[in-house]
């Protein structure tokens, strides 16, 4: 078998967005590993537009040239990290609008995340989790949760360094336990598709 290969998904398009700091992070602890591939996938450089398709692609084929671009990106992946931004209890409006934009790349697929907020991003992540299981993906358990301390420790906007060195000791279990739940769904769910 083939190893997994999986897309890091920036779900922020802010100007001033932190994501970029601990998707890079993750980006470096995924790369590191050789039981996957992983590349990076940045919502700003698709333009998605609102989704204002008839229905979601599993019920017919999408219409707008971006979405179908998306779609076909998505397909390429074996499962997903998330780098996931809590907005007001919930994950970004364009993370969300990304994953609606999609249906049959999704499903059947795992995926992780690295989440920050107040409290790790967690009650964003728990959103995410349930957003995936109705698009048919296999949420796990493992993820990293960046909280307020290290996030202000870290975040350049609020007096952090910028350096997620800085909080990497707290981070790396989690880590390690997320792409190692992640690459063994990956395999598990690769088979039963094949």
């Amino acid at each position: 078998m083939s190893k997994p290969k999986i897309a890091l998904i920036i779900g922020s398009t802010r100007a001033t967005r932190f994501a970029d700091i601990p998707a890079q992070w993750m980006l470096a602890q995924a790369q590191v590993r050789d039981d996957m591939t992983v590349e990076l996938l940045d919502l700003r450089e698709y333009d998605l537009p609102m989704f204002n398709e008839m229905a979601s692609n599993m019920w017919m084929p999408s219409s707008d040239p971006k979405a179908v671009a998306w779609q076909k990106k998505l397909a390429e992946f074996d499962g997903y990290i998330f780098v996931v931004a809590e907005y007001n209890r919930s994950v970004t409006g364009s993370l969300k609008n990304a994953l609606d934009q999609a249906y049959v790349e999704w499903a059947h697929k795992p995926f992780t995340a690295i989440a920050y907020g107040a409290v790790g991003g967690t009650r964003a992540l728990e959103h995410l989790r349930l957003i995936g299981v109705e698009l048919q993906m296999v949420p796990t358990r493992n993820a990293v949760h960046l909280g307020m301390g290290d996030f202000f420790k870290v975040h350049p906007g609020m007096g952090g360094s910028g350096k997620m060195a800085d909080v990497e000791a707290n981070l790396l279990p989690a880590a390690k336990a997320s792409l190692d739940d992640l690459v063994w769904w990956a395999k598990a769910t690769m088979a039963a598709r094949a």
